[in-house]
Order: structure tokens, then C-alpha cells, then sequence
């Protein structure tokens, strides 16, 4: 609760700051109003909407659009797309809006607000708006977490969430993947295998301790193999220098599969094969 009090001050004191109670609203050509291109949330429930849109055509537009103009008689959606989107379903031809001037920085954040006030967002669209106004807009994470009220860590692992594969990033956007268990997927650094793990957590429901603990299993079997492997190839490197020392010619063992593979032992003439020939059979 203290977090969406937290973003709603912000967003109800653009609606009050420097604009008289008593002045009503200005009624625009619904025509004369376009969408924010970097409006945040980019998925818009079509239920939801025709519902928003049937409480529109018997009781109108409660709470106007805030808008800023953008060009002679044109005004661009700073928050209230959802309302827009569903007085055109409704068949409006006229809407009741605020027009206040703010800078480009300001309207992605307070979309931004507005939506998470709301919790209308998913994961990426949220991570999406956060990377925006850090690589856009020049804020800092710090900055963010203050404007938005979440934890700087928070933003953080949220922007992470952007370099997961495209395959996964899509589940995240169509709620098959929560945020959670994506983020507990972040640590497997092969993508082939992120997107064959995504696709066993969706399949199995798994939680995302669940995640972890697997995740935490594979980490450990692949790192005795890692390690079973450097002690096997110190073996050989030793056994290479060993028969260096011996044979006095550059010697290279090269394991194939398994326990086979081959020994390749320089010679520059006959004299040196015939006595390579002889030596070998010291080699112990």
C-alpha cells in the first residue's frame, strides 16, 4: 500500500499543481489526440477494455486525459491511453482532457507511474520503461527507484530481465514465465539451455525455489566435470612434458573421446625417426 501511495502522489500532483479547481476541463476532438509512442504498457486487455468502454458510453469520461501539446492542435497522451483506447470503442467523438506543458523525460515517467500505480504492466514492459528512462533519458537507477518508489535492486534486477533470450522474454509478456522464475533462470549462462529450462518450468509448474535448487544441481554436475576434465588434461600435459624431456622433440597428446586419442611426435629427418624408433621403447 505505502508503495502505490508512494507513485500516486506523483501522478495526482500533476493533475493539481498549477491548474485552477474551479476551471473544468477542456472537451478535445478525440481526432486531435494521439497515443504516447513510449507509453510503457503496450499490451491492453480487450475484455477489460469493452468493459471500461460500455461504462464510458452510459456514464462518460470521469476523470480527464492529461495531454500536452505537441503540434498547432495536436495534443499528445501523457496518462490515460486506457480511457482513450476504450472512448473509441464507445464511439466518442469527443473527450474531456488536462493540457499541461511537460518535458519528453517527464511524460515516460509519469506513464510509467500511472501504470504501475494501476499494476498494469508486465515484467518486460515494466523492465522496458526502466532501461528507457536510464539509457534515454539520462537517469540514474537511483533515480529511478526514488521516482517510481521500488528499491534501487529492484530496478536493477527488473532491467536484467531484458537479456534473456527473445523465446523467454515472450513468455514473460504472456504470463507464462513470472518475473521470479525468469530471474532465477538469469544465472545459466548457455542460451540454448535457458530456453530448454524455461520450457521445463512453464511444463511443470515449477516453483522458483524449485528453479534454483535445479539450477544450483546442474551448476554442481557440470562443475565436477569441469574439474574431472582440467585433472585429466594436467595429467597429459604432464605425460607430454615428460616424453619432451625424453625424446628431446615437441611431443602433443590429443584425447578424441573417451580414454582414446593420439600421441603426434615432431622428426625432421630419417636419422631422427630411426632414433625416435629406438628410444621409445625406454619411454616408461
Amino acid at each position: 500500500m505505502s508503495r502505490k501511495s508512494g507513485l500516486g502522489k506523483g501522478l495526482e500532483a500533476l493533475f493539481v499543481e498549477n491548474i485552477n479547481p474551479a476551471k473544468e476541463p477542456l472537451v478535445l476532438d478525440i481526432n486531435k489526440i494521439e497515443p504516447n509512442k513510449n507509453q510503457p504498457r503496450k499490451h491492453f486487455n480487450s475484455e477489460t477494455l469493452e468493459i471500461l468502454a460500455e461504462s464510458i458510453r452510459v456514464n462518460g469520461i470521469i476523470q480527464p486525459i492529461l495531454v500536452r501539446e505537441i503540434d498547432e492542435g495536436k495534443y499528445q497522451i501523457v496518462a490515460g491511453e486506457r480511457r482513450y483506447k476504450a472512448a473509441k470503442m464507445a464511439g466518442l467523438g469527443e473527450v474531456p482532457v488536462i493540457v499541461k506543458e511537460i518535458e519528453d523525460y517527464k511524460v515516460t515517467e509519469l506513464a510509467l507511474i500511472e501504470n504501475l500505480q494501476r499494476e498494469d504492466l508486465n515484467p518486460i514492459e515494466e523492465a522496458t520503461s526502466f532501461l528507457m528512462l536510464v539509457e534515454k533519458y539520462g537517469l540514474t537507477q537511483d533515480e529511478v527507484s526514488k521516482k517510481v518508489g521500488r528499491s534501487r535492486s529492484a530496478i536493477t534486477n527488473s532491467i536484467r530481465l531484458l537479456n534473456l533470450p527473445k523465446e523467454v522474454i515472450k513468455e514473460i509478456e504472456g504470463g507464462r514465465l513470472s518475473s521470479g522464475q525468469a530471474r532465477a533462470l538469469l544465472s545459466i549462462k548457455d542460451e540454448e539451455e535457458l530456453k530448454d529450462m524455461a520450457k521445463k518450468v512453464i511444463e511443470r509448474g515449477m516453483s522458483v525455489r524449485e528453479i534454483e535448487r535445479l539450477v544450483s544441481l546442474k551448476k554442481e554436475v557440470k562443475n565436477s566435470k569441469k574439474a574431472k576434465k582440467e585433472e585429466q588434461e594436467s595429467i597429459y600435459k604432464d605425460l607430454e612434458k615428460d616424453m619432451q624431456d625424453k625424446l628431446k622433440r615437441n611431443v602433443k597428446i590429443k584425447v578424441m573421446s573417451g580414454e582414446k586419442g593420439r600421441i603426434t611426435i615432431d622428426f625432421y629427418n630419417r636419422e631422427e625417426l630411426v632414433f625416435l624408433a629406438h628410444n621409445l621403447t625406454f619411454i616408461t
